[in-house]
């Protein structure tokens, strides 16, 4: 009995030991693990709080919209892009309201929102989008170099029609014909043969050939 008594108590002080060496260790890892996952679920939940608020938010913008009220709908945009800039609903916010305030007749306003997103959105294809869109505001206030400059920056595949019809339109607004007809095969090379957009281009092909 007293062999056992001797091995627990030579376990203890190897305990004792180990404790005494490794102690202060265990406690801060132990409590930056606590931390760690505390940490983790308010972030979780406060995430999961902020993009509720943000769908909300752009509930609110849809309806306004709806009502054609773009003074309220860019408001609602605001503020979507001023709290939760990293939203998917901020972006698409701005969109709508650049198309709001352009049909409002604010141009100023709604190249705001189209840059915006160009400056602080990661999603490719809506950047892509308010590019375009930029664009065609650029070609209305007869700034033709910009805006072939900014059709001319990367995109993605699926906007080469579009990109492509829109600097043929560009090119003819600034007298360039025979650039033109090059930038409008080229979007009928990239246009599905059977959708009304390729007959559109089409018909701009054949207008500017018996111009010339």
């Amino acid at each position: 009995m007293a062999i056992y008594d001797l091995e627990e108590q030579e376990k203890i002080d190897g305990l004792k030991s180990w404790w005494e060496a490794n102690g202060t260790l265990v406690i801060i890892f132990v409590a930056t693990l606590i931390a760690t996952t505390a940490g983790y679920r308010i972030w979780k939940h406060y995430t999961a709080q902020q993009t509720e608020q943000a769908a909300e938010l752009y509930a609110s913008l849809l309806q306004v919209d709806a009502d054609g009220d773009p003074k309220k709908t860019g408001d609602a945009a605001h503020l979507l892009m001023e709290g939760y800039p990293a939203s998917g609903y901020a972006a698409r916010a701005a969109l709508i309201s650049a198309r709001a305030s352009f049909e409002a007749g604010d141009r100023q306003t709604a190249k705001g929102r189209l840059q915006w997103i160009l400056d602080n959105v990661k999603e490719e294809e809506l950047k892509d989008l308010a590019r375009l869109r930029l664009a065609g505001i650029l070609l209305d206030e007869e700034r033709y170099d910009d805006a072939l400059r900014l059709l001319d920056t990367g995109h993605g595949p699926s906007f080469d029609g579009l990109y492509a019809d829109l600097k043929g339109d560009i090119l003819v607004s600034a007298g360039k014909p025979a650039e033109a007809v090059a930038a409008y095969r080229a979007a009928l090379g990239r246009l599905e043969q059977d959708g009304v957009y390729h007959g559109i281009v089409q018909m701009k092909l054949d207008a500017l050939a018996e111009g010339g």
